[in-house]
């Protein structure tokens, strides 16, 4: 018997909302994209929707104003979704819509063994280089920066630079006080075109993934 695909939807702490598929693990693996790619299509709102990518590859949706942005890990997708910004043009970086999401495998152990690759002298000082699951948010973050910043190009290292790594927050906030905290954030910057952009960092734990946001303090968000 085939295993059937799992969809759900949630805002998260900081005001991004991010809809998730999950499951079909009998389908091989670029079936599951395609499945799960559909399953999202589906799920609209409004009706069928139709994800399509501007020239540097941000994902967009047709007909929509608002920022989109994706990451597939295994049989795991994520799409963040930032409140609509008409005034923006999507196909740049806009402080008013800069957003990025990743996700990996919270035991992915082969962060450990690249980590000189995408963390500057600093950040590994500053991160354990035996602790599995925040080198893996690290990467996740560097990797959400990088879609949020929508320049080629950018040198993980001296580019996109990593003040704190933020502690794991819940997936769908239940609004207990205690969630607020804003330790739970972390904090980066991001170089663009010679200036520095600083960008908040969320993380949360789904289906044994890491995944991680990033955002700019000026973006839109949800209420």
């Amino acid at each position: 018997m085939e295993t059937e695909f799992i969809y759900w939807r949630h805002h998260t702490l900081p005001g991004i909302k991010v809809e998730e598929v999950c499951g079909g693990e009998d389908r091989s693996l670029k079936l599951w994209i395609e499945m799960a790619y559909q399953v999202y299509s589906e799920n609209g709102k409004e009706g069928y929707r139709e994800i399509g990518h501007f020239r540097n590859g941000a994902p967009f949706l047709v007909g929509e104003t608002g920022r989109i942005s994706i990451t597939h890990t295994g049989r795991f997708l994520a799409v963040a979704t930032l409140p609509d910004t008409p005034e923006v043009d999507l196909s740049v970086f806009s402080e008013r819509a800069a957003l990025g999401i990743d996700a990996e495998r919270a035991d992915r152990e082969q962060t450990l063994r690249v980590r000189e690759k995408f963390l500057s002298d600093d950040e590994q000082q500053m991160i354990d280089k035996d602790d599995v699951q925040k080198n893996v948010m690290a990467w996740t973050a560097k990797e959400a920066l990088y879609k949020a910043a929508m320049l080629e190009g950018l040198d993980f290292k001296n580019d996109i630079r990593i003040l704190s790594l933020p502690k794991i927050g819940p997936a769908v906030p239940v609004y207990d006080k205690n969630e607020f905290d804003p330790i739970r954030t972390g904090e980066a910057v991001v170089k663009i075109e010679d200036k520095e952009y600083p960008f908040v960092l969320y993380t949360y734990e789904s289906e044994g993934n890491i995944v991680t946001l990033a955002y700019s303090p000026r973006c839109a968000k949800f209420g």
